[in-house]
């Protein structure tokens, strides 16, 4: 299908890598290093869909250059460089690696590493303020992750000071421990401006936490919802981390268990099994699960109310983004990751029954057609025209031919609902979009075995480190936490290893 680089995942070195269908319609990777042998692995289970989201390659129309002085030594000299193609979409922050926990499958903990990271108060205000800082499109969300954030005392006033830095969306990764033990805590912060609690959520039965994490954990999880809940914290996500054979059968109850709480649930991003350390070719194409292994396990698991077609990949909403960066005349952040990496829908909740958006939206036709009123606006100022650009009321006029009005839900407006986020590219409006929708997503982040380096250089989930460094996910994880974690790192007692 394609060639690609990848790493070999004994030496790190960089080796040719090929992207090919093979009998079983999969989709796989095949790389080989002179010293370590050829190395195979499941890169996408299902060809037919990915020659779908093949189809919707982007390129970054508002990248400006390196974000870093560094050389393109991609990924061993990393922090996001010239060799780049999308802004920072989402910047996570490791506020510690300490954790409350001592889940089996975790590659970030203090008790593991033997140390402890956690950045100082004021390096993470620094690291805040280069991502406001990013050009021409300023970071738009941050997530605090570790370890477990809410270990640390500060916690809320870390979550203030992204308010206070203007980041229009701020969540946190949490495993929900503290949560449900402390109520207050969800109040402050609430009040503190985090937006989304980003909720380890392994099943709906305590068997898949019991693998994962240990222990028996779902109670936990429940009342750290309800403490939510009650608090005012109303957009949960539930974040489950699918292997086969321990939870891929849970997958349409977890859907089923945040429709049932929509007005506190108000996503799902499954997240499949990455693999850190040595691990057998058998042993991984065991448990190996795929993005579109998700999709189909959605279908069947929810008897056909969600299907497989109903997910598109993360770059097909850019023409949106264009849309408003043209309209408004300011940039916007674009979200052209690679088509492979992650995908999505959006559901409806209507008397118990889950409605896609794509039942009654003609979505490919809808963002045709928004894309081409972008491009319009754009020919338009090229050119200098003196001619009224008249694009919202072309938006206006021409979005309700690709909605059914029978077929949409009828406790919500819809149509104004697009209109409200096309006309105004706002917060607010695109948070009113998300209060009446529950958001079904699938990312998948990548190991040394399945790695790709043009996924790479299409991240646009970044982390920030404290020597001002912004470097993508995959990399971070499979190459780069340690020695940034070693860099900044404190000796471990025992009295903070948890």
């Amino acid at each position: 299908m394609r060639r690609t680089k990848s790493l070999c995942p004994e030496c790190l070195e960089v080796i040719e890598a090929e992207i090919f269908e093979d009998a079983l319609g999969r989709v796989k990777i095949r790389k080989a290093c002179d010293v370590h042998g050829i190395f195979e692995d499941i890169y996408w289970s299902d060809a037919e869909l990915y020659r779908k989201f093949e189809r919707y390659w982007c390129e970054n129309s508002l990248l400006s250059g390196s974000m870093n002085s560094l050389d393109s030594n991609c990924p061993k000299n990393c922090g996001v460089c010239s060799n780049h193609k999308t802004t920072t979409i989402l910047a996570n922050i490791d506020v510690t690696n300490r954790c409350n926990q001592r889940c089996p499958i975790c590659f970030a903990n203090a008790s593991a590493a033997g140390y402890i990271y956690e950045p100082s108060f004021d390096q993470i205000k620094e690291m805040l303020a280069g991502l406001r800082s990013q050009k021409p499109v300023p970071c738009p969300a941050v997530q605090f992750a570790g370890g477990e954030p809410t270990v640390r005392r500060d916690i809320v006033q870390i979550v203030q000071a992204a308010r206070d830095a203007g980041f229009p969306h701020i969540q946190m990764a949490t495993n929900g421990v503290n949560l449900a033990k402390e109520p207050e805590l969800s109040r402050m912060l609430c009040r503190a401006g985090l937006r989304t609690v980003y909720l380890q959520f392994d099943g709906v039965t305590k068997i898949p936490y019991q693998i994962a994490r240990g222990y028996d954990a779902l109670q936990i999880k429940l009342d750290a919802i309800e403490n939510c809940r009650a608090s005012g914290l109303n957009s949960v996500a539930l974040v489950p981390t699918i292997a086969r054979g321990v939870n891929d059968d849970q997958i349409g109850d977890i859907v089923r268990f945040a429709a049932e709480n929509n007005d506190t649930v108000k996503g799902i991003n499954f997240q499949p099994i990455s693999f850190t350390g040595r691990i057998d070719k058998d042993e991984r194409e065991m448990m190996r699960i795929t993005v579109p292994d998700v999709f189909h396990a959605v279908e069947e698991q929810t008897s056909g109310e969600i299907s497989a077609s109903d997910f598109y990949p993360v770059p097909f909403v850019v023409p949106i983004s264009r849309f408003v960066t043209a309209e408004k005349n300011m940039p916007y952040a674009e979200f052209s990751v690679h088509p492979h990496c992650g995908a999505g829908t959006y559901v409806y909740i209507e008397d118990g029954r889950m409605i896609p958006i794509t039942r009654f939206i003609d979505v490919e036709g809808l963002l045709e057609f928004v894309g081409e009123l972008a491009s319009g606006i754009e020919e338009k100022k090229r050119i200098k025209s003196l001619e009224k650009i008249t694009a919202i009321g072309k938006l206006i006029k021409g979005i309700p031919r690709f909605i059914d009005s029978e077929l949409a839900p009828k406790h919500v407006n819809v149509r104004k609902l697009f209109i409200d986020v096309l006309k105004d590219g706002t917060d607010e409006a695109t948070k009113e979009f998300h209060r009446n929708t529950l958001f079904i997503g699938v990312m998948h982040f990548q190991d040394l075995y399945n790695i790709d380096l043009e996924r790479i250089q299409r991240c646009g989930i970044h982390y920030a480190t404290p020597d001002g460094r912004v470097i993508p996910f995959c990399t971070y994880n499979t190459l780069h936490r340690e020695t940034i974690e070693r860099r900044f790192a404190k000796p471990l007692k025992s009295e903070v290893a948890t």
